[in-house]
């Protein structure tokens, strides 16, 4: 097959896959290991499904997005779990940082890979015909959204919609959103399935999706009621960081909080992370970043927890080991500081996105200016762009620079996809 799909190619192709009467398709992919002798002049509607998958697992990446349009098995066959892990093991799959935008009535996207790409590609995904995707409506279900990946799809998280983008047909469809409307929570994906928690004055319940099944449960009642927190996960754990105390203390807190003045409470929740077993359905201890601070980006990777916190002088970048099989599970490490002004520290109108890829760290400035905050402080000198992205180096310890953020792309929120 060649590496690029001409109208040609792609003609002969949509006839080969007509239904053929006396061969029809099978529905689901047959299992792969049986060896097919195959007569003279068989067509590629023919092939058993084993060999359709080592054929189209092989096309370009840019050639991904047409291969659903072919025919209903094509598409079928795209969604197979086999379809991924062919692949990978042929080295086609990377991963990818995206950086999704709301405006009204829009869904806009960047992409960018490490050490593949020198800037970033901006796209935006088709949604199909729903009424959640009314102007008016839009922005205001998805302005404060949070972001999940299972497999090569995002899930945006709204107020009280969902939506499921496929990150290699461009395709944008609505899922069931949760059950308790949310705003600026904690989200993140523990074997499959998708946890959030906190945002919700009405409750403090922790819900789960299950993908397969598109529905959302409670499963738990978080100890602490959150906003504005981060989720991450590690070990089976979902990890609720950070935030602001929303609503009165409920269940462990008040055993707590009790004796407690307000600003120590704030302090509580700004500087520590809950962390829920979703396999044995029961809280862990709760752990606090080291010298407190604010909590102002957090993510997971290689097994552990980083923490970027604010202080009233500095800033500093913490590792929590997640490792719960390991000996060291629970213990902070601080690590070097990404390279950014002092008056970052100071000012929340700047934002930043912190997401894990591979072996990087990667912090990306979503929202807000350092420059203006260099000329509000009197300073004559200009300081970094709006759109900053830094790649902080796990295994060499050290800070990079990447490709700005587009302009085009602004308040958004950032995630990892292998596609």
């Amino acid at each position: 097959m060649s590496d690029s799909c001409n109208s040609r190619h792609f003609s002969w192709l949509m006839k080969s896959c007509f239904p053929n009467n006396q061969h029809p398709p099978p529905h689901h992919p047959t299992p792969i290991g049986t060896t097919t002798i195959l007569p003279i002049g068989t067509t590629i509607a023919e092939l058993p499904d084993d060999l359709l998958l080592e054929c189209l697992s092989r096309v370009t990446h840019s050639s991904l997005p047409s291969l659903p349009l072919v025919c209903c098995r094509w598409s079928l066959l795209l969604d197979c779990p086999t379809f991924h892990l062919l692949r990978h093991r042929y080295n086609l799959l990377r991963l990818t940082l995206f950086a999704v935008s709301v405006s009204d009535g829009a869904l806009c996207t960047a992409s960018y890979r490490l050490n593949n790409d020198c800037s970033w590609k901006i796209c935006s995904f088709t949604p199909a015909n729903d009424p959640v995707f009314e102007h008016g409506c839009f922005y205001s279900l998805f302005s404060h959204s949070r972001l999940s990946v299972i497999g090569r799809k995002i899930y945006v998280i709204g107020r009280t919609a969902m939506l499921r983008c496929d990150t290699w047909t461009g395709l944008v469809v609505p899922r069931q959103g949760p059950v308790f409307p949310r705003k600026k929570f904690a989200a993140a994906v523990v074997g499959g399935k998708i946890y959030v928690a906190g945002g919700c004055a009405r409750a403090a319940a922790v819900e789960e999706y299950d993908p397969t099944s598109n529905t959302w449960s409670v499963v738990a009642k978080a100890p602490r009621k959150r906003y504005g927190c981060v989720g991450a996960s590690v070990d089976g754990v979902f990890y609720v960081i950070g935030g602001l105390k929303l609503g009165g203390a409920s269940g462990n807190e008040m055993l707590v909080a009790r004796g407690s003045r307000a600003s120590d409470a704030a302090h509580v929740y700004a500087s520590s992370m809950d962390l829920y077993d979703t396999v044995n359905g029961v809280w862990l201890k709760t752990r606090s970043v080291p010298g407190g601070g604010c909590v102002v980006a957090a993510c997971a990777t290689a097994g552990e927890i980083y923490v970027l916190s604010s202080h009233a002088v500095e800033l500093s970048f913490w590792k929590f080991n997640g490792s719960r099989k390991s000996t060291g599970f629970g213990d902070w490490c601080r690590i070097k500081s990404p390279p950014l002004p002092a008056q970052v520290r100071l000012d929340s109108t700047v934002r930043f996105s912190c997401v894990g890829i591979g072996e990087k760290v990667v912090l990306v400035q979503v929202n807000g200016c350092i420059d203006d905050l260099l000329r509000r402080s009197g300073r004559i000198e200009r300081g970094l762009k709006e759109g900053l992205v830094l790649v902080y180096d796990c295994v060499a310890g050290e800070w990079s620079r990447a490709a700005n953020l587009p302009e085009v792309i602004r308040r958004s929120a950032c995630v990892c996809v292998e596609c």
